[in-house]
């Protein structure tokens, strides 16, 4: 542990820097840097290559090569450099600029190019594209294979306790039993939803110029296709979806979109801690000590639920940044503003206090034992739930007010299974019926818990 880590102001850099470690090279300043260089060289090498610009000689394969290192190379280093020259600018892409025109200037053959880098570009033209890239790197490589790793623990445990019967809680009220596995099986499911929606991300671009309409580029070479050019380029050459219609600044709904789902995401694990945090409570789950560890500070034999609480507080921080992207970035003044900007630069807090949670998660999973014998004692305690059971056949074989028979006889009650048989015997039933009704107890009567827990 460093000096740098105490001083931090967020624990994204401090407390929890180990756990975000993957996403430094992507949604740090850095990143965006980098990703900003990928953009102009990639224009600048697509303008080359392009035989209608004549005053653009195209580039030799050892010219494309040494543009490409410049950021498939680019260094800690390097964008120090980069912000070296804002310092002079004050202005972020104006600096990148400047520092791939210095990389270029002593080569034989770029030197005589360098200025059209940035050529018809407004600084939003690289911004949004290099968002984009950014985004799409993020969620794809990073925060998809995390969240697949949690689910994949959830898909273990849903699998090993399929069969393991549980007394529901509707109200917080003993109800109808499931399955252990079953209750893991729901939230699967809604989470690979949300897996789905995230894995068909557009990541929208545009490069048409200061206001969206390519006024310079119309001025330069009035003869050519702007639009379908800078369709190619956007879906070709940076594999981003092209929206032929902007402002100054690509419009951002796609980003709200990517937020909305992340929010739900989390929601969802929001609403599974504390579902895991109230069967810890309940006995149902023991948690596994580990060497060293402290529970409290004063009371020695606590083993508290930390990783679960550690996960919800994160996971409703990156939400509290999430919904705020999906609100403001959508919105600009007129042909644009800059708070957009300034907002954008949090964006990777939303997804490191994200991963946070899943990695809280993860652990808290590892250390979960269930308590079988506190399930079935809580089963066998509410023998009452089976009147469900028995007033539905009770419809079907004719008997006059089933459900207010049964509501008398259990409602806010604690009856045993011997009362249960017994009220059974009193009912105008076929005895094989009896006989099979009498067989049902809280722990069996589960329906197809088991088959839907281990189908997800």
């Amino acid at each position: 542990m460093s000096v740098h880590s105490v001083l931090s102001i967020s624990p994204l850099d401090g407390r929890y820097a180990s756990r975000v470690k993957s996403l430094t090279t992507e949604v740090s300043e850095f990143g965006l840097i980098k990703y900003r260089v990928m953009v102009e060289v990639k224009w600048l090498i697509k303008l080359a290559s392009e035989p209608h610009f004549k005053e653009i000689p195209s580039f030799g394969e050892e010219a494309k090569a040494f543009l490409i290192s410049l950021y498939e190379n680019f260094s800690a280093e390097d964008a120090m450099a980069v912000k070296e020259i804002e310092k002079s600018t004050n202005h972020d892409v104006k600096a990148v600029e400047y520092w791939i025109k210095n990389q270029v200037k002593d080569h034989p053959e770029l030197s005589a190019s360098s200025e059209f880098t940035h050529f018809t570009c407004t600084s939003e033209d690289i911004n949004n594209l290099s968002y984009g890239l950014m985004f799409k790197s993020t969620i794809n490589d990073v925060v998809l294979p995390q969240l697949t790793d949690v689910i994949a623990s959830m898909r273990e445990m849903a699998s090993e306790f399929a069969a393991t019967p549980m007394l529901s809680r509707t109200h917080g009220q003993p109800a109808t039993p499931t399955t252990l596995g079953k209750e893991i099986a729901n939230v699967i499911f809604r989470l690979e939803r949300q897996v789905k929606q995230l894995q068909n991300t557009e990541y929208l671009g545009k490069i048409n110029g200061a206001v969206g309409n390519y006024n310079a580029h119309l001025v330069v070479y009035p003869d050519f296709d702007w639009p379908s050019f800078a369709k190619d380029f956007i879906e070709n050459d940076l594999g981003l979806t092209f929206t032929p219609y902007s402002t100054q600044i690509e419009c951002h709904d796609y980003i709200a979109e990517f937020s909305h789902t992340m929010t739900r995401v989390n929601t969802i694990f929001i609403d599974w801690s504390r579902d895991i945090w109230n069967y810890i409570s309940h006995n149902f789950f023991k948690q596994r000590t580990i060497a060293g560890e402290v529970g409290s500070s004063t009371m020695p034999h606590k083993v508290n639920p930390i990783d679960f609480e550690n996960a919800e507080g994160n996971f409703g921080i990156a939400n509290a940044l999430f919904i705020h992207f999906a609100e403001k970035l959508p919105i600009s003044r007129m042909q644009r503003d800059l708070s957009d900007s300034t907002v954008l630069r949090s964006v990777g807090s939303a997804f490191g206090y994200t991963l946070i949670g899943f990695s809280s998660l993860l652990k808290g999973h590892g250390k979960l034992e269930v308590s079988s014998e506190t399930l079935l004692k809580d089963l066998d305690a509410n023998v009452e739930v089976l009147g469900e059971a028995v007033q539905m056949v009770m419809r079907r074989d004719g008997i006059a007010n089933p459900y207010e028979k049964l509501k008398d006889f259990t409602r806010g009650k604690r009856i045993n299974i011997d009362e249960m048989r017994q009220f059974i015997d009193t009912l105008e039933l076929d005895e094989a019926v009896k006989a099979q009704l009498k067989a049902l107890t809280p722990a069996t009567y589960v329906g197809f818990a088991e088959k839907l827990a281990k189908e997800i």
